[in-house]
């Protein structure tokens, strides 16, 4: 039986910090460098960047590989990225162009453009039932591993994937490591173990501490170190990062991480189906997480396909309201604007209320954001906002004859009036649309400096017997405690983190595990040291295993946890979300489950519209919606403090 596999990110988006990769590289050992650089947004902008420049590729990966390949070459370091985007063929190429001699894989097969009129039918959307009408820019289905997997075992140096899943960078070097059977039910839970932590460390610095709900425990967050998935052969993994860097490994944080982005219990992937809801978490040392006792299901029988189409032209302007009575000024500025009064504006649809205004359009909407302070000391507390946006078909529509009427009542609206920024015209917006294709529609071709070396096509996947939910607290008879209760924030004890998933919003919301404080002390070096040995070569991963210790927790401080998160299950209820999240209360919410991990994870369906590039919401990858959640003032038992 191999080592654990210690496998490092350096990428959770397209556009973050250049130096990770370098970082990963020389600042300590890791066997695999991989990173992730396409969000659902990101296709969409690499079809424009494609048709502008003729490259549809993560451009700063070809940069990033300057700094680092010669390194990785002579370390043994393998490199697994999905930067080839809609490209992965002309950007495999521009790796071999750095003349290092590297032998650089490219995965491709995704890319159903040409073919989207042959394959996958009506093309319905997985939220909506709907089928798709439009032209598509872009048409991508999400691979699994097994391209990653053949490529590696052809002696590949650095594999450069488009459109795979984000677990899957990690779920390849894995398998490949290991040996893993994809076509054996015995991997199952391996292939599990694997999903799990590659889902922890894809968005790069967010496991290791940042945008985590409890910042200020977190040290060093001026300049987070990217994570470290440890991965064993029955897929028990360890969440670390290299020493001395900034940022937290703890279970909050890899707790946060874990309900990014999620759904029910089932974590679907083309390669396995992750039970959610049976991942036990364990701080085993400093900066050091364990994940066991994951359980897989059978994977599905298709690929789901991230389908960007164009969805017409839209324009914004911004009015600003100062000092007293904004709201009358709002409402004054509406109507002159759309010919329709504020309190109505709020009442209507975007497509109610661009047919009713004067304006004519397909979607107008209007939010009025009055001023922070009723008694203003300074400029920014005596501010409010109004945002107008409009949306069609016809840019004209968007362009003067929109901005027009706001220009002309310069002198002649409400006292104090002046926009943030000139008129301009409308901008052609995208519009993302998730469906499903067939196994078989998507062979999958792997290439070794520009020669082909296996391909993969279709077949049945992996199957395995369905696994029992995980038992929740017993629905209480009576309020689970009485009181005396104290006026406090939800997010006292209560961490969450926020994300998006086509037009969806999901909130994971968790409890403080009983080992957080004692993980904390531990990174400010505030508590007897235990850390893994010092190492100076890559065969370590063995030693650093032997000399993980579960952290002793307090029983008390267990049950405290065990309270809170009963507590959290009964007080989260559809009614009261509605009261906390009033922009919910008319939208279909999901509450799922997590018992080991003491946490529960709130789907908001169709709170972002049809997806990040067509929201007009200001927060339109719902990233702050959980800071907002734990901002709402509740009675918590003072028990539970």
């Amino acid at each position: 039986m191999k080592r654990p596999v210690r496998i490092a990110n350096c990428s959770g988006f397209f556009g973050d910090r250049l130096a990770a990769a370098q970082e990963m590289v020389e600042g300590g050992p890791i066997d695999v460098l991989t990173g992730d650089w396409l969000a659902e947004l990101t296709m969409l902008l690499l079809a424009r960047q494609k048709m502008k420049h003729g490259t549809g590729y993560a451009r700063t990966f070809q940069q990033q590989m300057e700094q680092v390949l010669p390194t990785c070459l002579e370390k043994g370091i393998k490199v697994v990225s999905n930067a080839g985007g809609l490209d992965p063929v002309a950007a495999a190429q521009a790796i071999r162009d750095l003349g290092t001699g590297a032998k650089v894989a490219s995965v491709s097969g995704d890319d159903l453009l040409s073919r989207f009129g042959e394959v996958g039918g009506e093309w319905i959307n997985l939220d909506t039932g709907e089928p798709f009408t439009g032209h598509p820019l872009s048409a991508n289905a999400y691979l699994g591993a097994r391209g990653i997997v053949a490529a590696l075992d052809a002696g590949a140096d650095v594999v450069v994937t488009g459109r795979v899943t984000d677990a899957a960078l990690v779920i390849g070097p894995a398998a490949w490591w290991h040996g893993w059977d994809l076509d054996s039910p015995d991997s199952l839970d391996a292939l599990a173990g694997a999903l799990v932590a590659g889902h922890v460390i894809e968005c790069g610095a967010q496991a290791s501490g940042g945008n985590y709900a409890f910042f200020r425990e977190v040290p060093g967050l001026e300049h987070v170190g990217f994570p470290i998935a440890e991965l064993a052969a029955d897929g028990t993994s360890v969440i670390t990062k290299h020493p001395n860097t900034g940022g937290l490994v703890s279970p909050g944080t890899v707790t946060a991480q874990l309900l990014y982005e999620v759904g029910d219990e089932r974590y679907l992937n083309p390669d396995v189906t992750g039970r959610f809801d049976t991942i036990e978490i364990d701080q085993v040392g400093k900066d050091r997480v364990r994940l066991s006792g994951v359980r897989g299901e059978g994977a599905p029988e298709t690929l789901k396909v991230a389908i960007n189409y164009l969805g017409g032209f839209r324009n914004s302007m911004t009015l600003v309201l100062t000092g007293a009575d904004t709201a009358e000024k709002a409402d004054i500025a509406v109507r002159t604007i759309c010919g329709v009064g504020l309190a109505e504006a709020k009442v209507l649809s975007p497509e109610e209320l661009g047919a009713r205004s004067r304006l004519s359009v397909r979607e107008l909407s209007v939010d009025y954001l009055p001023p922070a302070s009723d008694d203003p000391r300074d400029v920014a507390s005596a501010q409010g906002r109004l945002v107008i946006t409009a949306k069609d078909d016809d840019p004209k529509k968007v362009g003067k004859a929109f901005t027009r009427p706001a220009v002309e009542s310069a002198l002649a609206s409400y006292p104090g009036m002046f926009p943030t920024a000139p008129p301009s015209d409308g901008s052609p917006y995208g519009v993302y649309w998730p469906s499903t294709v067939a196994l078989d529609d998507v062979p999958v071709i792997v290439e070794i400096d520009g020669e082909q070396v296996a391909e993969v096509v279709g077949g049945k996947p992996l199957t395995g017997p369905p696994i029992a939910k995980a038992d929740l607290p017993s629905p209480p008879q009576e309020p689970i405690i009485a009181g005396p209760f104290t006026r406090r924030r939800f997010g006292t004890f209560v961490g969450a983190r926020s994300g998006d998933k086509g037009g969806n919003a999901n909130v994971g919301l968790w409890v403080r595990h009983p080992a957080e404080d004692a993980a904390v002390a531990l990174a400010w070096q505030e508590a007897d040291a235990l850390t893994a040995p010092e190492v100076d070569a890559q065969h370590d991963t063995a030693e650093v295993w032997a000399a993980d210790v579960d952290l002793d927790v307090d029983a008390e401080a267990v049950e405290l946890a065990d309270a809170r998160y009963e507590w959290l299950c009964d007080f989260l209820t559809r009614e009261r979300l509605a009261q906390m999240l009033p922009e919910a209360a008319t939208l279909p919410v999901e509450i799922h489950y997590f018992p080991p991990l003491r946490a529960i994870n709130v789907v908001v369906k169709g709170l972002l519209g049809r997806g990040v590039s067509e929201t007009t919401r200001s927060d339109p990858q719902a990233k702050g919606l959980a800071e907002q959640l734990r901002a709402v003032w509740i009675d918590v038992p003072e028990a539970l403090l």
